[in-house]
């Protein structure tokens, strides 16, 4: 397997994620792009990168890199993917994927006329449980689905005096819960129930903090397949997580509790057990000796799939690939989101 040079973009999730998951899919990061220059050295010296950069276009050029990955704030995801497309570099970009639709579109028009790899972050398609709660519907253990309940309480924005960056609460670079977390879920339902004909929500913040951007998000939709979902997330609730994932059918319903997936119908409540092709790579050792996080496998798991089809090649796999037109899918939700939260939870209708 030929160790195709990349370069990544962001210090932060980049370095964290990005940087062990490309090593360990057959990767070699070749360099490290950040705004900050003092802050790249100490960050590039830990992931044991020796060549730093501010500019990407120049980074391209230097190492003769063919692949880039983006980890930045949502406002720059454009800019950086049209540098690296006109480069003819392959792309695995950040989700949320862009500010909005008119970006995503140009984002993925470019990417397909020059005809490179392009991917985005929606590894969290890999988890087993995800898998096999999906499984469970699309194989007509539950019969015709026709309602699925998404909610979830944490507290990770709770306390407004914990800094998570200048950007996160920023709404003109792309912040707010909807994007951090909410574009996972909704790529998530794409994934199990096909496209969202309509939707109606609203956006606000729970916790008390001065912003212009969500922490809360509560919408409901049908998908065109005709099911109802309903899906509400805040990230600024005090107390212990709390979650609530079930989908009911004509003949079954099927349930997530604690990283387990259970099946109830008229013969009883099993656990399903995941299959060994569900199973993902052992998170590979952080560069700087931090405990990797949860989504490490699964990103793995994708730079696998960047990697073949770099090379010209596919693996089998559970899931869809997330490609720039899933990214542009769930930037077309997002944005109708925003308008019904704007207008008081008024009806979308997306094409």
């Amino acid at each position: 397997m030929a160790r195709i040079p990349v370069v990544v973009v962001g210090t932060g999730f980049g370095c964290r994620v990005h940087v062990p998951a490309l090593r360990a899919a057959g990767f070699e990061v070749v360099g490290l792009v950040g705004a900050t220059p003092e802050r790249l050295a100490v960050r590039a010296e830990k992931a044991g990168i020796s060549a730093t950069f501010t500019d990407l276009d120049e980074a391209i050029a230097k190492t003769g890199a063919q692949a880039v990955t983006i980890s930045t704030p949502p406002g720059s995801h454009a800019e950086l993917t049209l540098t690296a497309v006109a480069r003819g570099c392959h792309v695995l970009c950040e989700k949320p994927f862009a500010m909005n639709v008119a970006q995503a579109r140009v984002m993925v028009e470019a990417a397909e006329r020059a005809g490179v790899v392009n991917m985005v972050s929606h590894e969290l398609r890999w988890l087993p449980e995800r898998v096999l709660f999906g499984k469970a519907i699309t194989d007509g253990s539950i019969g015709e689905p026709r309602f699925l309940v998404m909610d979830q309480f944490l507290a990770f924005t709770a306390d407004p005096s914990r800094s998570l960056g200048d950007w996160w609460f920023d709404a003109s670079q792309g912040g707010g819960w909807l994007g951090a977390s909410g574009s996972h879920q909704l790529d998530q339902i794409r994934v199990w129930l096909g496209d969202i004909a309509s939707l109606s929500g609203s956006l606000f913040l729970t916790s008390d903090r001065q912003a212009d951007a969500d922490d809360t998000f509560s919408l409901r939709f049908r998908t065109r397949s005709g099911v109802e979902v309903s899906m509400q997330q805040t990230a600024g609730a005090w107390g212990p997580p709390a979650m609530l994932w079930r989908c009911a059918g004509t003949k079954g319903t099927v349930w997530l509790d604690k990283g387990k997936v259970f099946l109830a119908d008229k013969t009883g409540t099993r656990e399903l057990e995941a299959p060994a092709e569900f199973t993902l790579p052992p998170a590979p050792a952080s560069p700087d000796g931090t405990p990797p996080g949860f989504e490490v496998p699964a990103f793995v798991r994708l730079c696998e799939h960047f990697h073949a089809a770099i090379e010209g090649g596919t693996l089998a796999s559970p899931v869809p690939v997330p490609t720039f037109r899933d990214g542009l899918a769930v930037m077309e939700i997002m944005d109708a989101l925003r308008v019904s939260a704007a207008e008081g939870g008024a009806l979308q209708r997306l094409a």
